[in-house]
């Protein structure tokens, strides 16, 4: 088992449901029924490590509040248990994507004859800005 789906379970243990009336699908339904799902997380119970934090932080955006909680609603079923669902799927996708490290980026080089064009282009777009300004009769 991976850190991220030790992560996700320990996630679905510390997480608090509550269901909201919902907007959306239901008909007259959903005025009667709550069936929105809003679900929150401490993030800082996980205990998870500084770059999967910050990681997580970035992912989860203006959905995590000042006191380190990420508040997730769904609301896009028209019933309890498929909001519930898909609520819990969005918060585990995160947190896997929180756990993937980023692909190393490789510099480049650049050879000689690049390095030649590049500042002989410079230079030809200095002369042009050099020549520009007032006329002198």
């Amino acid at each position: 088992m991976s850190d991220a789906d030790e992560t996700v379970e320990r996630a679905m243990a510390l997480v608090e449901e509550s269901f909201i009336a919902g907007t959306g699908p239901g008909g007259q339904n959903v005025n009667k029924v709550a069936t929105a799902v809003q679900l929150r997380l401490n993030v800082f119970a996980l205990k998870l490590q500084p770059q999967v934090f910050a990681r997580l932080k970035a992912l989860a955006g203006s959905r995590m509040t000042a006191s380190g909680e990420i508040v997730l609603t769904a609301r896009r079923y028209r019933t309890q248990e498929a909001n519930r669902t898909d609520a819990r799927e969005r918060l585990a996708d995160m947190i896997r994507k929180a756990h993937e490290a980023p692909p190393k980026r490789a510099r480049t080089r650049l050879n000689r004859v690049g390095k030649e064009a590049r500042i002989k282009a410079k230079k030809s777009r200095g002369a042009i800005k050099a020549n520009r300004g007032k006329v002198d009769w």
